[in-house]
């Protein structure tokens, strides 16, 4: 039976932190997962180095304790793809997740995340909602009660209102 998986499902390549300057490729398919690297030294000791790569089912790369324990696949991943996985959690997993690093509390209070959790937790959003968001910020409009919102909207309809009349 066909898949509507495309057969490479993710390809992360990049260098590896300051000082080193390795390359790494990790790449998932839909049968297997598959790890490349390549030293990249001006020491004589790993002048001769060749490029390396394991291959394995989705289960064995899981399981395998030598690659687990020494490459922080989530910290690899770009921040785009970041906030779509956590856009995902329940408030609370967010909640938990901007305790655990400088990088995910960042990521966990960016306006671009709580504008993808507003979208999808609205039905409409209109134009003076979207307005008032960029002001005020998303996080802040989601946690925003509809009465406190409903006034916040009638407020700015009427500024902009006098700002108008003043400007005639």
């Amino acid at each position: 039976m066909a898949s509507w998986l495309p057969e490479t499902l993710l390809e992360i390549v990049g260098q590896g932190p300051a000082p080193s300057k390795d390359y790494y490729q990790l790449l998932v398919t839909r049968s297997q997962v598959i790890f490349r690297w390549w030293k990249i030294s001006l020491r004589s000791e790993y002048r001769s180095a060749k490029p390396g790569e394991t291959k394995d089912s989705h289960g064995a790369f899981l399981e395998n304790s030598h690659l687990q324990g020494k490459f922080d696949f989530l910290e690899r991943l770009s921040d785009n793809l970041l906030l779509s996985i956590i856009s995902y959690l329940d408030l609370e997993d967010i909640a938990r997740l901007s305790q655990t690093s400088r990088r995910f509390a960042k990521l966990c209070t960016c306006d671009k995340l709580w504008e993808k959790i507003v979208l999808s937790a609205c039905d409409t959003v209109t134009p003076d909602m979207r307005a008032l968001a960029e002001d005020m910020g998303w996080r802040q409009m989601f946690f925003t009660n509809k009465l406190q919102l409903q006034r916040r909207l009638r407020k700015r309809r009427q500024g902009q209102g006098s700002h108008r009349n003043s400007q005639l």
